[in-house]
């Protein structure tokens, strides 16, 4: 007979033994996440939580120009403006967090894609006369200044 099936209480055993387990590693993976924070520093948020904080830090920057404003109705129409601004992206901020999170993949794609574009552009504007001559180049040494007037960059 097997040992679960001679002491019924074997499973309750067997449970508080996993949960022990899960208890340890949560342990272990908070430990991990605060050594990590104490070396790397603060990882940023989603970018739903990093908007809210440019947001934030904005709002924060302009309260602190605006006492130099001079009048009251300049100090008024900045305070409006921050307000009305925070509650119009609050919404959003809650009702669509992932859409920030598309729209920072949909920067880091553009930026992949207009680096990509001027890549060889920029190579051949950074190279040395002497090294494009050694390199073959049939315009013999001669430097390039960047595109001309009738030079267009192909994006396609």
């Amino acid at each position: 007979m097997s040992d679960a099936t001679e002491r019924p209480d074997a499973w309750v055993d067997a449970d508080a033994d996993a949960d022990a387990w899960a208890d340890a590693c949560a342990e272990d993976l908070k430990a991990e996440r605060a050594r990590r924070r104490e070396q790397y520093g603060e990882q940023p948020g989603t970018a739903s939580e990093e908007f809210r904080r440019l947001l934030d830090a904005v709002a924060d920057k302009v309260a602190s120009i605006q006492g130099s404003l001079p009048g009251t109705a300049a100090q008024n129409a900045v305070q409006q403006f921050v307000r009305q601004a925070k509650a119009a992206v609050e919404p959003v901020i809650e009702r669509n967090p992932q859409v920030f999170d598309h729209l920072a993949a949909a920067g880091g794609e553009l930026l992949a894609a207009y680096r990509s574009a001027v890549e060889g552009h920029e190579r051949r504007w950074t190279q040395r006369p002497s090294d494009t001559a050694e390199a073959g180049d049939p315009r013999d040494g001669r430097s390039d200044e960047g595109p001309g007037p009738s030079e267009r960059i192909d994006l396609d």
